[in-house]
This record gives C-alpha cells, sequence and structure tokens, in this order.
C-alpha cells in the first residue's frame, strides 16, 4: 500500500468512547462474556465497527480496567473503532435499543484522533459496597478508622498458582468512608488506585477489614458497585485524547 493510500485508511478510521453500565442482571458473567453481548449489540445496532485482518477477524474493541464477576458498574468503558463516520447521537439512537437487559449507555463521544488505551489510562477506581451489619455501628467505624490510620497493612492473597503477600494501603486513595444505610446495611466508599505494578480489588480490603480490624458485617453477602474510573481525576470519557 502506498503512502498515500495508508494516510487515507487512516483518516477513514473513527475511534469512539462509550460509558456504559454492567447492572444487577449481569452481576455474575464474565469479563469475557460481557464483551461478547456488547459485540453482538453492536452487530443488531448496525454500527459500521472495524475489524483486524487475518484469517479469524475480531472487532476492534477494547474495555478498561476488568469487572469482577459479582460487581456491578455505572463506569465500564469501551472504546470502538468504526470504519466510516458516524454522529455521536446517531451512534447512541442506534446502539440504545440494541443494548441487552443489564446495559446502559451514559455517555457517548467521538475522539480526536487515536486515543491512549483505556488500559494505559486508568489509574483509579471508585467503589461503593452495601454489606449488612452485625453490630453496632460505632464498632464498625472504629474498624475502618484503625485501617486509615494504620500506615502499613498486609494481606495474605491465595491465587490456584502462587500465595503472596502484599502491603494494600499504598494503593487507597484517601481514606475509606463509611455510613449507616437502611435496613442495618453499611455503606463503604473507597478509592482504589491502578498501577503498572499492580493493584488490589475492594473484595480483598473488605476482607482484610474484617479478618484483621474486625469489622463487624457479613462480608459473604457484600454487595460491591463501581462508580467511576478515572485518569488523573478525570472521567475516562474525555481522557487521553490527542490530537489527530
Amino acid at each position: 500500500m502506498s503512502e498515500g493510500n495508508k494516510n487515507a485508511a487512516q483518516r477513514s478510521i473513527v475511534y469512539c468512547r462509550a460509558r456504559i453500565t454492567k447492572d444487577e442482571p449481569l452481576r455474575y458473567i464474565s469479563h469475557l462474556d460481557y464483551a461478547s453481548l456488547m459485540q453482538r449489540a453492536i452487530r443488531r445496532a448496525k454500527i459500521p465497527a472495524a475489524y483486524s485482518e487475518g484469517f479469524n477477524p475480531h472487532m476492534k474493541m477494547s474495555f478498561a480496567s476488568a469487572l469482577s464477576v459479582g460487581v456491578t458498574s455505572d463506569a465500564e468503558y469501551m472504546d470502538l473503532e468504526l470504519s466510516e463516520m458516524m454522529a455521536e447521537d446517531e451512534i447512541a439512537e442506534c446502539l440504545r435499543p440494541a443494548l441487552p437487559n443489564g446495559v446502559r449507555l451514559l455517555g457517548l463521544r467521538i475522539m480526536k484522533g487515536k486515543p491512549k488505551a483505556l488500559m494505559a489510562l486508568t489509574d483509579e477506581a471508585g467503589y461503593e459496597i452495601l454489606v449488612p451489619l452485625r453490630g453496632a455501628f460505632p464498632e464498625a467505624q472504629a474498624a475502618i478508622g484503625a485501617f486509615n490510620a494504620a500506615k502499613e497493612c498486609m494481606y495474605l492473597r491465595k491465587t490456584p498458582k502462587k500465595t503472596r503477600e502484599i502491603e494494600v494501603r499504598q494503593y487507597i486513595c484517601g481514606e475509606i468512608q463509611a455510613e449507616a444505610a437502611e435496613n442495618d446495611l453499611l455503606c463503604i466508599r473507597m478509592a482504589i488506585r491502578i498501577t503498572p505494578g499492580g493493584s488490589v480489588k475492594p473484595q480483598e480490603i473488605l476482607t482484610l477489614l474484617c479478618e484483621k480490624f474486625g469489622l463487624p458485617v457479613r462480608a459473604e453477602t457484600a454487595l460491591i458497585h463501581r462508580c467511576g474510573l478515572f485518569c488523573g481525576g478525570k472521567e475516562l470519557l474525555s481522557a487521553g485524547e490527542v490530537k489527530p
């Protein structure tokens, strides 16, 4: 392909970023299944997605930080390459009725030039946990206060391949907050750093709070919800845009 044809092909590619949800009906599906649902929705919507070349072409789409099974979210971000230009409102109008139950479109924009990869951009995630209390609220406040005051907190992460100890305070932005909610529930809010060297899951922080700080909750029935993903304090819908 000549240089002129290469430039023309590059100009024809459009980069679209969407903020979508993973609601209660989809709480227990995997990230791969969630991605497959979105691919089918895009095909139903007849949006002109770009595909890779080769023997097994695949839709050119990518996501930000993968969500754990059992966690819902208002902050799933998806980048999609289009093979031809479409207006933002036209894409949204086509996509919304094609989305499966449990996915809502919260925002969408055409990016200027090729954006930086979502996974490389994401450096912080916000979570909210609703969990039944087993004791009094002041006990829960004291446990979380002790965690916030600790300079170092070690967690033993066990996987099928290995077990290792990690220091989790380095991944917590600010302090964990907690307040009493209706129906004897405790609402816990935390912001977690996502770094090239690793991160922690909100489930791991909750386990640590219970086992080492005596948080009086029924952790096994906790409902975890991701509220936001950020880059340098900005929401990802407008982050990482580069000049064409």
